[in-house]
């Protein structure tokens, strides 16, 4: 789904204005309708005035404060569903920096304390030896490769600290593609499953691999990441869609407990890390 940018602006400037319609129209202050909602009144404002956008349940709960008929409701919860969701191509990260989406994560792993980690195709960049990183980028620049490659790779290498936080937990879920899929130098693919298999040791990440042989009752069509309970980032081959309706961030979290289900975990999956590498080891270029 492509949402231009103008778009969606003008889609949550629609629904902040609604919603102060509603409001003053019920006869209602900020103040008496945040008491109603269980919400602060600065909450209410900024709501209101755009400055903040609310999620499905803040507007559920704003337009059953305000007794507002199904109809209408409905209207409004489809346009707040469609104002949570974000789109970016990656066209357009090549055009500012690759850098720059590293910063974006970066930021967001800052605010978050539980991330769970889909890869079906390939390890994150949390999980990458620089060499592998750089070997893997390097294909998807055009504009100005080495310059943009050195930058992004060490954004790359400069989020990784961010596991050495025991206050976050990690669960990085792969496919045996993902870990096995060549996307380097034998001797790189080497390095980056052996040390795969030392980042599963430790005590806040959990590293699991769903084996080829494995019998999986779901296809897995994309990548994507949750944070916390509060947002999914799902790759496409063209960009990046970010959902925050809670129906799409409960499903993506079923979703990842069917699969992780059928994987290997613990000692296993560090065993089963630590043999692909030698594997690599054995083949000849």
């Amino acid at each position: 789904m492509t949402i231009e940018p103008e778009h969606q602006a003008r889609e949550r400037k629609d629904l902040a204005e609604a919603l102060r319609g509603l409001r003053e129209a019920a006869g209602l202050s900020g103040e008496r309708l945040a008491v109603r909602c269980n919400m602060s009144q600065t909450k209410i404002s900024r709501i209101e005035t755009g400055r903040a956008l609310p999620t499905v349940i803040d507007v559920q709960r704003i337009l059953t404060a305000l007794h507002v008929p199904a109809e209408v409701a409905d209207e409004l919860l489809k346009l707040a569903r469609r104002a949570n969701v974000d789109y970016a191509s990656w066209r357009t990260y090549a055009r500012v920096g690759l850098y720059r989406k590293q910063a974006e994560l970066k930021a967001l792993e800052s605010t978050s304390r539980v991330m769970r980690h889909f890869l079906p195709a390939i390890p994150t960049g949390l999980l990458h030896v620089r060499q592998y990183a750089e070997q893997t980028l390097a294909k998807a620049v055009k504009s100005d490769p080495a310059r943009d490659v050195a930058r992004a790779v060490q954004a790359r290498m400069d989020r990784q600290a961010i596991l050495d936080d025991q206050s976050r937990h990690f669960t990085f879920l792969l496919t045996e593609q993902a870990v096995r899929w060549r996307r380097a130098d034998r001797e790189v693919m080497a390095a980056q499953c052996a040390h795969m298999a030392e980042v599963s040791r430790r005590p806040n990440v959990e590293l699991a691999v769903i084996p080829r042989a494995a019998r999986v009752p779901g296809t897995p069509m994309n990548i994507f990441v949750i944070y916390d309970d509060r947002l999914v980032t799902v790759e496409l081959f063209s960009g990046e869609v970010v959902l925050r309706d809670p129906r799409d961030i409960s499903h993506h979290v079923e979703l990842f407990e069917l699969f992780l289900g059928c994987a290997l975990t613990g000692e296993d999956a560090t065993a089963f890390l630590a043999g692909a590498a030698e594997d690599f080891m054995r083949l000849r270029d």
